[in-house]
Protein backbone atom coordinates (compact mmCIF):
# COMPACT_ATOMS: atom_id res chain seq x y z
CA UNK A 1 0.00 0.00 0.00
CA UNK A 2 1.11 3.75 -1.20
CA UNK A 3 0.27 7.11 -1.04
CA UNK A 4 0.74 9.47 -3.74
CA UNK A 5 1.31 13.09 -2.88
CA UNK A 6 -0.41 16.17 -4.96
CA UNK A 7 1.07 18.58 -6.76
CA UNK A 8 0.84 22.34 -6.53
CA UNK A 9 -2.82 23.16 -7.07
CA UNK A 10 -4.04 25.61 -10.07
CA UNK A 11 -5.83 28.76 -9.89
CA UNK A 12 -9.88 28.09 -11.31
CA UNK A 13 -8.46 30.68 -14.11
CA UNK A 14 -7.09 27.55 -15.66
CA UNK A 15 -8.94 25.24 -18.19
CA UNK A 16 -10.42 22.65 -15.97
CA UNK A 17 -10.75 19.16 -16.81
CA UNK A 18 -14.08 18.76 -17.48
CA UNK A 19 -13.67 21.43 -20.62
CA UNK A 20 -10.73 19.53 -21.13
CA UNK A 21 -13.35 16.20 -21.50
CA UNK A 22 -15.93 18.21 -22.99
CA UNK A 23 -17.34 17.01 -26.50
CA UNK A 24 -18.63 20.26 -28.90
CA UNK A 25 -18.98 22.36 -25.77
CA UNK A 26 -20.89 19.95 -23.89
CA UNK A 27 -20.14 18.34 -20.76
CA UNK A 28 -18.90 14.95 -20.12
CA UNK A 29 -20.83 11.98 -19.50
CA UNK A 30 -20.39 12.17 -15.71
CA UNK A 31 -18.90 14.71 -13.41
CA UNK A 32 -16.89 12.27 -11.86
CA UNK A 33 -12.96 12.99 -10.64
CA UNK A 34 -11.56 10.45 -13.59
CA UNK A 35 -8.17 8.83 -13.72
CA UNK A 36 -5.45 11.69 -14.72
CA UNK A 37 -7.21 14.79 -13.67
CA UNK A 38 -5.81 17.01 -11.42
CA UNK A 39 -5.69 15.86 -7.80
CA UNK A 40 -5.67 18.78 -6.37
CA UNK A 41 -5.44 18.50 -2.55
CA UNK A 42 -6.22 14.66 -2.30
CA UNK A 43 -4.00 12.26 -0.85
CA UNK A 44 -4.52 8.41 -2.24
CA UNK A 45 -4.53 4.96 -0.21
CA UNK A 46 -4.15 1.74 -1.99
CA UNK A 47 -6.18 -0.98 0.51
CA UNK A 48 -6.00 -4.13 -1.46
CA UNK A 49 -8.96 -6.33 -1.87
CA UNK A 50 -12.31 -5.99 -0.25
CA UNK A 51 -15.08 -8.09 0.40
CA UNK A 52 -18.47 -6.61 0.65
CA UNK A 53 -21.50 -7.45 2.93
CA UNK A 54 -23.33 -8.46 0.09
CA UNK A 55 -20.93 -11.45 -0.65
CA UNK A 56 -19.59 -9.24 -3.82
CA UNK A 57 -15.96 -8.09 -3.71
CA UNK A 58 -13.22 -5.86 -5.82
CA UNK A 59 -10.06 -6.70 -6.75
CA UNK A 60 -8.75 -3.46 -5.13
CA UNK A 61 -10.02 -0.36 -3.12
CA UNK A 62 -8.44 3.04 -3.28
CA UNK A 63 -9.11 6.16 -0.68
CA UNK A 64 -9.11 9.32 -1.63
CA UNK A 65 -8.69 11.73 1.23
CA UNK A 66 -7.22 14.67 2.21
CA UNK A 67 -6.02 15.81 5.67
CA UNK A 68 -4.83 19.14 7.92
CA UNK A 69 -2.98 19.84 10.52
CA UNK A 70 -0.08 17.20 11.95
CA UNK A 71 -0.19 14.11 13.86
CA UNK A 72 1.21 14.46 17.15
CA UNK A 73 4.22 12.16 18.20
CA UNK A 74 1.57 9.65 20.59
CA UNK A 75 -0.62 9.46 17.49
CA UNK A 76 -3.53 10.37 19.11
CA UNK A 77 -5.43 13.62 18.35
CA UNK A 78 -6.55 12.59 14.63
CA UNK A 79 -10.11 13.42 14.16
CA UNK A 80 -12.03 12.04 11.17
CA UNK A 81 -14.46 13.70 9.11
CA UNK A 82 -17.05 11.70 7.15
CA UNK A 83 -19.02 13.77 4.82
CA UNK A 84 -22.64 14.16 3.76
CA UNK A 85 -24.06 12.29 0.45
CA UNK A 86 -23.42 14.68 -2.28
CA UNK A 87 -19.83 15.79 0.20
CA UNK A 88 -16.21 14.61 -0.52
CA UNK A 89 -13.14 14.75 1.00
CA UNK A 90 -12.91 18.46 0.20
CA UNK A 91 -13.47 19.78 3.40
CA UNK A 92 -11.81 22.94 3.67
CA UNK A 93 -10.12 24.77 0.29
CA UNK A 94 -10.39 26.72 -2.37
CA UNK A 95 -12.46 25.28 -5.65
CA UNK A 96 -9.64 24.68 -8.05
CA UNK A 97 -8.56 22.57 -11.31
CA UNK A 98 -8.21 19.21 -9.06
CA UNK A 99 -11.96 20.69 -7.36
CA UNK A 100 -14.76 22.02 -8.95
CA UNK A 101 -16.15 23.00 -5.54
CA UNK A 102 -14.69 24.53 -2.16
CA UNK A 103 -14.73 22.83 1.22
CA UNK A 104 -17.87 22.30 2.62
CA UNK A 105 -16.98 23.03 6.61
CA UNK A 106 -14.55 25.93 5.79
CA UNK A 107 -15.70 28.05 8.91
CA UNK A 108 -16.06 24.90 11.03
CA UNK A 109 -11.80 23.10 10.37
CA UNK A 110 -8.96 25.36 10.59
CA UNK A 111 -6.41 27.19 12.84
CA UNK A 112 -8.61 28.41 15.82
CA UNK A 113 -11.45 27.12 14.83
CA UNK A 114 -14.14 24.23 16.39
CA UNK A 115 -11.72 21.71 14.96
CA UNK A 116 -8.30 23.39 15.64
CA UNK A 117 -5.71 22.15 13.36
CA UNK A 118 -3.31 23.46 15.30
CA UNK A 119 -4.21 21.26 17.80
CA UNK A 120 -6.21 18.31 16.04
CA UNK A 121 -5.00 16.12 13.08
CA UNK A 122 -8.01 16.10 10.76
CA UNK A 123 -8.88 13.20 7.35
CA UNK A 124 -11.53 13.47 5.51
CA UNK A 125 -11.95 10.56 2.94
CA UNK A 126 -14.23 10.29 0.37
CA UNK A 127 -16.43 7.55 0.79
CA UNK A 128 -16.64 3.96 -1.02
CA UNK A 129 -18.94 4.26 -4.10
CA UNK A 130 -18.22 7.89 -4.45
CA UNK A 131 -17.01 9.87 -7.54
CA UNK A 132 -14.10 11.96 -6.35
CA UNK A 133 -11.36 9.58 -6.34
CA UNK A 134 -12.47 6.72 -3.85
CA UNK A 135 -13.33 3.76 -5.93
CA UNK A 136 -16.96 3.97 -7.13
CA UNK A 137 -18.70 2.90 -10.37
CA UNK A 138 -16.67 5.34 -12.53
CA UNK A 139 -13.46 3.89 -11.48
CA UNK A 140 -11.54 1.57 -14.35
CA UNK A 141 -11.31 -2.15 -13.85
CA UNK A 142 -8.77 -4.61 -14.59
CA UNK A 143 -10.48 -4.76 -18.11
CA UNK A 144 -9.72 -0.84 -18.65
CA UNK A 145 -13.50 -0.27 -18.48
CA UNK A 146 -15.46 1.42 -15.88
CA UNK A 147 -17.28 -0.43 -13.04
CA UNK A 148 -20.39 1.24 -13.95
CA UNK A 149 -23.88 -0.93 -13.50
CA UNK A 150 -20.97 -3.89 -12.15
CA UNK A 151 -19.95 -2.04 -9.08
CA UNK A 152 -21.29 -4.28 -6.02
CA UNK A 153 -24.25 -3.18 -4.09
CA UNK A 154 -22.88 -1.20 -0.71
CA UNK A 155 -23.88 -0.86 2.80
CA UNK A 156 -23.03 2.13 5.39
CA UNK A 157 -21.30 -0.64 7.13
CA UNK A 158 -18.99 -1.53 3.86
CA UNK A 159 -18.07 1.90 3.57
CA UNK A 160 -17.54 1.96 7.48
CA UNK A 161 -15.42 -1.43 6.95
CA UNK A 162 -13.12 0.61 4.26
CA UNK A 163 -12.65 3.48 6.73
CA UNK A 164 -10.78 1.29 9.08
CA UNK A 165 -8.70 0.07 6.14
CA UNK A 166 -7.45 3.93 5.92
CA UNK A 167 -7.48 3.80 9.57
CA UNK A 168 -4.84 0.96 9.43
CA UNK A 169 -3.15 2.19 6.52
CA UNK A 170 -2.56 5.37 8.09
CA UNK A 171 -1.00 3.67 11.21
CA UNK A 172 -3.66 5.44 13.75
CA UNK A 173 -4.75 2.87 16.37
CA UNK A 174 -7.63 5.23 17.62
CA UNK A 175 -9.56 8.28 16.55
CA UNK A 176 -10.17 11.03 18.91
CA UNK A 177 -13.61 11.61 17.64
CA UNK A 178 -15.00 10.22 14.41
CA UNK A 179 -17.64 13.14 13.06
CA UNK A 180 -20.02 13.03 10.73
CA UNK A 181 -23.79 14.86 9.35
CA UNK A 182 -26.24 13.02 7.74
CA UNK A 183 -25.22 9.95 5.64
CA UNK A 184 -21.55 10.56 7.76
CA UNK A 185 -22.97 10.71 10.97
CA UNK A 186 -24.48 6.89 9.72
CA UNK A 187 -21.08 6.06 9.63
CA UNK A 188 -20.23 7.83 12.16
CA UNK A 189 -23.09 6.22 14.32
CA UNK A 190 -21.34 3.04 13.25
CA UNK A 191 -18.06 3.59 14.47
CA UNK A 192 -19.46 3.59 17.68
CA UNK A 193 -21.23 0.19 17.21
CA UNK A 194 -18.46 -2.15 15.18
CA UNK A 195 -15.52 -0.44 16.20
CA UNK A 196 -15.77 1.57 20.08
CA UNK A 197 -11.98 0.88 20.67
CA UNK A 198 -11.38 2.83 17.59
CA UNK A 199 -13.40 6.07 18.20
CA UNK A 200 -13.24 7.55 21.52
CA UNK A 201 -15.71 9.95 20.87
CA UNK A 202 -18.55 10.26 18.39
CA UNK A 203 -20.73 13.05 16.98
CA UNK A 204 -23.80 12.23 15.45
CA UNK A 205 -25.48 15.24 13.48
CA UNK A 206 -28.40 14.92 11.82
CA UNK A 207 -29.08 11.41 11.24
CA UNK A 208 -31.64 8.54 12.51
CA UNK A 209 -30.46 5.19 14.14
CA UNK A 210 -31.89 3.52 10.84
CA UNK A 211 -33.68 4.91 7.99
CA UNK A 212 -37.43 5.01 7.90
CA UNK A 213 -40.01 4.27 5.40
CA UNK A 214 -40.77 7.74 4.46
CA UNK A 215 -36.73 8.49 3.77
CA UNK A 216 -36.65 5.46 1.30
CA UNK A 217 -39.91 6.14 -0.45
CA UNK A 218 -37.70 9.89 -1.12
CA UNK A 219 -35.18 8.04 -2.27
CA UNK A 220 -36.79 5.44 -4.02
CA UNK A 221 -38.12 8.35 -6.50
CA UNK A 222 -34.61 9.50 -7.07
CA UNK A 223 -33.23 6.68 -8.02
CA UNK A 224 -35.94 6.45 -10.70
CA UNK A 225 -35.47 9.68 -11.77
CA UNK A 226 -32.18 8.84 -12.52
CA UNK A 227 -32.98 5.61 -14.16
CA UNK A 228 -35.51 6.46 -16.43
CA UNK A 229 -33.26 8.84 -18.22
CA UNK A 230 -32.54 7.37 -21.09
CA UNK A 231 -29.01 8.48 -21.18
CA UNK A 232 -28.49 6.11 -18.25
CA UNK A 233 -28.52 3.43 -20.60
CA UNK A 234 -28.74 0.55 -17.80
CA UNK A 235 -25.67 2.52 -16.08
CA UNK A 236 -23.38 2.08 -18.64
CA UNK A 237 -22.92 5.15 -20.49
CA UNK A 238 -19.40 6.20 -19.45
CA UNK A 239 -18.48 5.94 -23.13
CA UNK A 240 -20.82 7.97 -24.78
CA UNK A 241 -19.46 8.76 -27.67
CA UNK A 242 -21.27 12.64 -27.61
CA UNK A 243 -20.46 12.96 -24.05
CA UNK A 244 -24.25 12.91 -23.14
CA UNK A 245 -24.42 10.95 -19.98
CA UNK A 246 -27.81 11.43 -17.63
CA UNK A 247 -27.47 14.57 -16.67
CA UNK A 248 -31.30 15.50 -16.54
CA UNK A 249 -32.29 12.63 -14.67
CA UNK A 250 -29.33 13.29 -11.74
CA UNK A 251 -30.13 16.68 -11.76
CA UNK A 252 -34.26 15.65 -10.87
CA UNK A 253 -32.67 13.59 -8.29
CA UNK A 254 -31.34 16.61 -6.63
CA UNK A 255 -33.98 18.90 -7.22
CA UNK A 256 -36.31 16.15 -5.61
CA UNK A 257 -33.87 15.93 -2.31
CA UNK A 258 -33.09 19.56 -2.47
CA UNK A 259 -36.53 20.28 -1.05
CA UNK A 260 -36.48 18.11 1.98
CA UNK A 261 -33.06 19.93 2.78
CA UNK A 262 -34.61 23.50 3.47
CA UNK A 263 -37.68 24.43 5.07
CA UNK A 264 -40.71 25.46 3.90
CA UNK A 265 -40.34 28.58 5.85
CA UNK A 266 -37.30 29.37 4.02
CA UNK A 267 -38.19 28.52 0.52
CA UNK A 268 -41.36 30.86 1.21
CA UNK A 269 -39.81 33.56 2.92
CA UNK A 270 -37.20 33.67 0.23
CA UNK A 271 -39.40 33.30 -3.39
CA UNK A 272 -43.18 33.43 -1.67
CA UNK A 273 -45.00 33.15 -5.27
CA UNK A 274 -42.51 35.32 -7.48
CA UNK A 275 -42.60 34.84 -11.29
CA UNK A 276 -38.58 34.56 -12.71
CA UNK A 277 -39.10 37.04 -15.07
CA UNK A 278 -41.88 39.63 -16.48
CA UNK A 279 -43.02 36.86 -18.39
CA UNK A 280 -46.59 35.37 -16.12
CA UNK A 281 -45.99 31.57 -15.22
CA UNK A 282 -49.66 30.82 -15.02
CA UNK A 283 -50.26 29.83 -18.84
CA UNK A 284 -48.03 32.31 -20.53
CA UNK A 285 -44.86 30.45 -20.59
CA UNK A 286 -42.83 31.95 -17.67
CA UNK A 287 -41.76 30.14 -14.48
CA UNK A 288 -41.89 30.55 -10.85
CA UNK A 289 -38.30 31.91 -8.69
CA UNK A 290 -38.51 28.69 -7.07
CA UNK A 291 -38.53 26.71 -9.66
CA UNK A 292 -35.26 27.62 -11.38
CA UNK A 293 -34.19 28.52 -8.22
CA UNK A 294 -34.05 24.21 -8.35
CA UNK A 295 -33.29 23.81 -11.86
CA UNK A 296 -29.89 25.97 -11.24
CA UNK A 297 -29.20 23.71 -7.94
CA UNK A 298 -30.19 20.68 -9.94
CA UNK A 299 -27.73 21.19 -13.35
CA UNK A 300 -25.16 22.81 -11.55
CA UNK A 301 -24.76 19.36 -9.07
CA UNK A 302 -25.08 17.60 -12.56
CA UNK A 303 -21.82 18.76 -13.74
CA UNK A 304 -19.84 18.04 -10.36
CA UNK A 305 -21.29 14.54 -9.56
CA UNK A 306 -21.77 10.81 -11.00
CA UNK A 307 -25.00 9.38 -11.45
CA UNK A 308 -24.37 5.65 -10.63
CA UNK A 309 -22.27 7.11 -7.40
CA UNK A 310 -25.43 8.98 -6.75
CA UNK A 311 -27.85 5.87 -6.76
CA UNK A 312 -24.83 3.31 -4.92
CA UNK A 313 -24.99 6.20 -1.96
CA UNK A 314 -28.68 6.53 -1.89
CA UNK A 315 -28.56 2.97 -1.99
CA UNK A 316 -25.95 2.46 1.03
CA UNK A 317 -28.52 5.19 2.65
CA UNK A 318 -31.58 3.02 2.88
CA UNK A 319 -29.76 0.49 4.34
CA UNK A 320 -28.60 2.02 7.44
CA UNK A 321 -30.26 0.38 10.35
CA UNK A 322 -28.11 -0.28 13.43
CA UNK A 323 -30.26 -2.93 14.25
CA UNK A 324 -30.06 -5.33 11.06
CA UNK A 325 -29.17 -8.81 12.51
CA UNK A 326 -27.73 -7.23 15.93
CA UNK A 327 -31.55 -7.37 17.68
CA UNK A 328 -33.69 -4.54 19.07
CA UNK A 329 -32.44 -0.74 17.71
CA UNK A 330 -32.56 0.85 21.39
CA UNK A 331 -30.30 -2.33 22.53
CA UNK A 332 -27.92 -1.71 20.13
CA UNK A 333 -27.46 1.63 21.23
CA UNK A 334 -26.91 1.17 24.41
CA UNK A 335 -23.43 -0.13 23.47
CA UNK A 336 -22.52 3.19 22.48
CA UNK A 337 -20.48 4.37 25.56
CA UNK A 338 -18.15 6.80 24.33
CA UNK A 339 -18.73 10.39 24.62
CA UNK A 340 -21.37 11.49 21.88
CA UNK A 341 -22.43 14.14 20.75
CA UNK A 342 -25.88 13.99 19.39
CA UNK A 343 -27.26 17.27 17.18
CA UNK A 344 -30.67 17.01 15.60
CA UNK A 345 -31.93 19.78 13.65
CA UNK A 346 -35.64 20.39 14.79
CA UNK A 347 -37.55 21.61 11.43
CA UNK A 348 -35.16 19.13 9.55
CA UNK A 349 -37.79 17.32 7.21
CA UNK A 350 -34.98 14.74 5.72
CA UNK A 351 -33.97 13.14 8.83
CA UNK A 352 -36.56 13.99 11.57
CA UNK A 353 -35.38 15.30 15.16
CA UNK A 354 -37.72 12.22 15.96
CA UNK A 355 -34.89 10.38 15.33
CA UNK A 356 -31.96 12.15 16.93
CA UNK A 357 -34.59 12.04 19.78
CA UNK A 358 -34.67 7.98 19.85
CA UNK A 359 -30.37 8.00 19.75
CA UNK A 360 -30.44 10.41 22.59
CA UNK A 361 -32.17 8.53 24.85
CA UNK A 362 -30.73 5.24 24.27
CA UNK A 363 -26.99 5.51 23.87
CA UNK A 364 -24.89 6.19 27.64
CA UNK A 365 -22.65 8.38 25.96
CA UNK A 366 -24.51 10.83 24.97
CA UNK A 367 -23.35 14.25 26.49
CA UNK A 368 -26.33 15.69 26.93
CA UNK A 369 -27.66 12.86 29.04
CA UNK A 370 -31.10 11.71 27.13
CA UNK A 371 -31.60 14.55 24.60
CA UNK A 372 -29.99 15.66 21.75
CA UNK A 373 -28.39 19.49 21.30
CA UNK A 374 -31.89 20.99 19.47
CA UNK A 375 -30.70 23.66 16.79
CA UNK A 376 -33.34 25.34 15.58
CA UNK A 377 -32.90 27.07 11.98
CA UNK A 378 -35.02 27.46 9.18
CA UNK A 379 -32.45 25.97 6.88
CA UNK A 380 -33.57 23.05 7.73
CA UNK A 381 -31.12 19.42 7.41
CA UNK A 382 -28.66 21.53 5.78
CA UNK A 383 -28.28 23.34 8.84
CA UNK A 384 -25.48 21.36 10.02
CA UNK A 385 -23.52 22.33 6.81
CA UNK A 386 -24.50 26.22 7.55
CA UNK A 387 -25.12 27.00 11.01
CA UNK A 388 -21.20 26.89 11.14
CA UNK A 389 -21.25 28.98 14.75
CA UNK A 390 -23.58 26.89 16.60
CA UNK A 391 -22.67 23.35 15.18
CA UNK A 392 -18.74 24.49 16.08
CA UNK A 393 -19.36 25.52 19.03
CA UNK A 394 -21.09 22.20 20.13
CA UNK A 395 -18.32 20.16 18.13
CA UNK A 396 -15.51 21.89 20.36
CA UNK A 397 -17.88 21.40 23.39
CA UNK A 398 -17.47 17.44 22.45
CA UNK A 399 -13.48 17.90 21.51
CA UNK A 400 -13.19 19.24 25.57
CA UNK A 401 -14.77 16.18 27.04
CA UNK A 402 -12.75 13.87 28.71
CA UNK A 403 -12.44 10.38 26.31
Amino acid sequence: MDSQSNGDALPSSFVTDEQIRSVAGKPPATGAWREGDAPGDRLFANLGAFDFESGQSLPHVRVAYETWGSLNEARDNAVLVLHALTGDSHVVGEATRGHKTSGWWEEVIGPGKAIDTDRWFVVAPNVLGGCQGTTGPASLAPDGSEWASRFPFTTIRDQVNVQVLLTDFLNIDAWAAVIGGSMGAMHALEWGIMFPERARRLGILAAPAATSADEIALNTVQIEAIQLDPLWRGGDYYDAVDGDGPHGGLALARRISFQNFRTPAELNERFDREAQSEISPLGQGGRFAVASYLDFHGNKFARRFDANSYLVLVEAMNSHDVGRGRGDIDDVLASVTVPTLVLGIVRDRFFPFLGQQRIARAVPGNIDGDVPFALDSEFGHDAFLIESDEVGAQLLRLLNTDA
